[in-house]
């Protein structure tokens, strides 16, 4: 605060515009001739680079696109950098920790993997960003996308390594579409849903506490829902077609999948698909209106249990 009462913030550094794209377009040109290097040579050693470039070209284009739009100067590169690799990586193992304890199969598994995800995430993120001095809405969203898109990259690099093995061999073609369905579906998963926790988790903090409140609660289990509806969807699609068709095609006498009519063949992908829309629609308004609000700046007002960060009392620096 300086002598008149007024928040102090830093200057934000001016960065090239459309960067983004430039590492979007250096990075799809590198997959590009990876897949082709393979391809032509057929050297396994290339693998590890396909993985890896596929699955973190699209989380980092997104990181580096919210990046340009911070609100204060706190929000640096190595910040937001750190918080896109070691977010990630403590999402991802603590997600992977509890989820093997935890969970178990059950007609509620999705919506635990959306708890157990979406926690292990917030966690992440408040444990990085808990000595910032300006905790505004925007830099919760961009910090937070920042986590989200770590955890996403690393999430579609397991996917694809996964992808890789088949009873036939080693399959290039599998990595590939692999890594094409993940990265156009990429921007509305993790990344938006961390992204709208960290904005309302910055909202009522400040440099000593983070405000844990009934709107961060209600956040969080929204947020949730919907990453349960998106895992889920496919099931969701096949009960709605069963519905809607009857269950012959899809299941044969002994319950076990059959071989759907044309019109199921039709329906379900469909179902699916305009499921996973409305649930990204869903998060993409939640967004936008979130990312307004932040227009009005920080909410210091609000009620809730205040978590200390460990950051004493400290005048900024000028």
């Amino acid at each position: 605060m300086d002598g008149v009462g007024r928040q102090w913030t830093a200057a934000v550094p001016v960065t090239p515009r459309r960067q983004w794209l430039r590492i979007f377009l250096v990075g799809l040109a590198l997959w590009l001739a990876t897949v082709a290097v393979i391809f032509l040579t057929g050297n396994p050693t290339l693998l590890p680079t396909l993985v890896l470039l596929g699955s973190f070209l699209v989380p980092v284009t997104f990181v580096a696109w919210a990046f340009q739009r911070r609100d204060t100067g706190e929000v640096t590169v190595s910040l937001v950098f750190g918080t896109f690799l070691a977010g990630g990586v403590l999402g991802i193992l603590a997600s992977a920790v509890l989820e093997s304890y935890l969970l178990r199969p059950s007609v509620l598994l999705f919506l635990g993997v959306g708890l157990i995800e979406e926690a292990a995430k917030l966690a992440a993120l408040a444990l990085l960003t808990r000595h910032l001095l300006a905790k505004t809405i925007r830099d919760g969203m961009i910090l937070g996308a920042a986590v989200g898109f770590g955890f996403s990259a690393l999430e579609s690099a397991g996917y694809a390594f996964i992808a890789l093995f088949t009873v036939q061999g080693l399959s290039v073609v599998q990595v590939v579409q692999t890594e094409i369905l993940r990265g156009l579906v990429a921007p509305v998963g993790h990344g938006l849903w961390t992204a709208i926790l960290g904005g309302v988790l910055f909202a009522p903090s400040g440099r000593e506490h983070f405000v844990v409140g009934l709107r961060l609660l209600f956040t969080y289990l929204g947020v949730a829902i919907l990453h349960a509806l998106w895992d889920a969807m496919h099931v969701i699609a096949f009960y709605l077609t069963l519905l809607l068709t009857g269950a012959r095609g899809l299941l044969t006498l002994d319950g076990s999948l059959g071989q759907p009519s044309p019109v199921q063949a039709v329906l379900m992908p469909a179902l699916e698909g305009l499921g996973l829309a409305l649930v990204a629609v869903v998060g993409v308004v939640w967004l936008v209106v979130l990312w307004r609000s932040g227009r009005n700046g920080p909410v210091r007002a609000a009620s809730g249990w205040r978590v200390p960060t460990g950051s004493g009392r400290s005048a900024p620096r000028p």
